[in-house]
């Protein structure tokens, strides 16, 4: 019978050993959760891509789809408007032809992100001078500058479109402002011509090079080498041809540029 007592006693001694642990672990965690409370600590997150909460936030797949479906569909419904000679598609088919083959300008983009935001693109070089001209409304705003050594043998009135300017033999042609290089190859009644469009959508042509230096889309500051001026007959000095071009008609030079 002493036994049987003992062994219930034993009994409700190990249940209280285990009882009154289990309350210490409790108060534990409890004091912990206090502290994080007391010291601000953040709970923290992970991020296993399993759920919509848990999504990249760069990257959403149902608009990517969405784009995706746009441009397929864009591109079926240009395709159907130009197999589809019906005359209701020729203001869309002239719209999306004008699209396709007008120039970007990258330039004139260029002068406006920086007149709004203080930066030039990072695609292009940052523009340091300020046209006088601009503020003048004179056109075509952009400023040229004739190389020094150079002097002018044809002038405009001659043939109405370009000036001969003469220099030194074998001497480098520059660009008279800077620009985008729209045009790098050989032009009918100019030769070899090199063609860089401004940013107020003027050009200037450089034409008679012996040497063309630099590429389509090239974007050249003054006074980098564009060429290389041909010989004259003599073979005593050089010689090229340069134009200014506003829209779709050719100016006088001598009305935009300092000449002595």
């Amino acid at each position: 019978m002493k036994t049987r007592a003992d062994e219930i006693r034993k009994r409700v001694a190990r249940r209280k050993r285990e009882r009154e642990r289990m309350t210490k672990n409790i108060n534990h965690t409890l004091s912990w959760a206090e502290d994080e409370e007391r010291y601000g600590y953040d709970k923290m997150t992970t991020y296993d891509g399993k759920s919509d909460e848990g999504s990249h936030p760069l990257f959403r797949k149902e608009w990517f789809l969405f784009k995706l479906l746009a441009s397929a569909c864009l591109f079926l419904i240009i395709a159907i408007m130009f197999k589809n000679e019906a005359s209701s598609f020729d203001q869309a088919r002239s719209f999306v032809r004008t699209a396709m083959e007008k120039d970007f300008q990258f330039v004139a983009v260029s002068n406006w992100y920086e007149e709004q935001f203080g930066k030039p693109l990072a695609l292009l070089p940052v523009k340091n001078e300020k046209n006088e001209d601009e503020k003048n409304g004179n056109t075509p705003s952009t400023m040229y500058a004739l190389p020094a050594s150079a002097k002018i043998l044809e002038e405009f009135d001659k043939n109405g479109q370009r000036i001969t300017i003469e220099t030194e033999k074998d001497a480098a042609v520059e660009a008279m402002s800077e620009g985008l290089v729209t045009f790098a190859g050989k032009k009918e009644g100019f030769g070899k011509t090199v063609i860089i469009k401004h940013a107020d959508n003027s050009e200037s042509w450089y034409g008679n090079l012996a040497d063309i230096r630099v590429k389509f889309m090239d974007y050249i500051n003054k006074g980098e080498e564009v060429g290389v001026s041909t010989d004259t007959e003599d073979g005593n000095n050089g010689l090229f041809y340069f134009a200014i071009k506003k829209d779709d008609d050719f100016i006088d030079p001598i009305q935009v540029m300092p000449f002595d």
